[in-house]
């Protein structure tokens, strides 16, 4: 009786270690602050004082976990993880970005005046969830993959407008690639909620 107790205690332990993290795991992300600043300041001035600045926090922690230094493998740099050629045309466009990429303050910069510039793009009739979720699927897709999904949504019978046809679509554009794009949209919505 003993050992059976043992072996299903085991069991459980080793089932709580392999669940998904819960959003609680994110709310550690509300002590770290040294960059609030800079969301709040960049969502005000691209967006408007009413839009939620903590948006662009949760992404970056999807992102990068807010880590000044973090790199990609395939050259992504900074808090908001931005490529080398997107950083120069967001420059090039915006002259009051005046630092570099590796700097935190203009890498969020960049990231949210980029957010913006795809934000833009989708002004169908869309909820507004489903909006910035076309927005932050764009920014890890590429706009032009989410257009292709649009596109597939439509042929399919469903509403290219909403992001749960995107979901259904996106995988005959990006292939494997798409349960990254979702599991980014998942983990930023994810990670909002827990900040204030």
């Amino acid at each position: 009786m003993q050992k059976r107790f043992w072996t299903i205690l085991k069991v459980l332990i080793m089932l709580l270690l392999l669940m998904p993290v819960t959003a609680h795991a994110f709310e550690r992300y509300n002590r770290v602050v040294k960059y609030d600043k800079y969301f709040s300041k960049y969502s005000k001035r691209y967006f408007g004082v009413n839009f939620d600045w903590h948006y662009f926090k949760a992404q970056a922690v999807a992102e990068s976990r807010l880590q000044a230094d973090a790199r990609s493998r395939v050259g992504a740099l900074g808090v908001m993880q931005i490529m080398p050629k997107t950083f120069a045309e967001i420059t090039r466009k915006n002259p009051g970005i005046k630092g570099t990429r590796k700097q935190p303050r203009w890498n969020i910069a960049a990231g949210i005046y980029y957010d913006r510039a795809i934000w833009n793009l989708w002004k169908a009739e869309r909820s507004h969830i489903d909006r910035i979720n076309f927005m932050f699927g764009s920014y890890n897709a590429g706009k032009g993959n989410i257009i292709k999904a649009q596109k597939i949504a439509k042929n399919k019978g469903l509403n290219p407008n909403t992001w749960e046809s995107i979901q259904s679509t996106l995988p005959d554009v990006t292939g494997k690639r798409s349960k990254e794009t979702i599991g980014y949209i998942n983990k930023i919505d994810e990670i909002k909620v827990v900040l204030r």
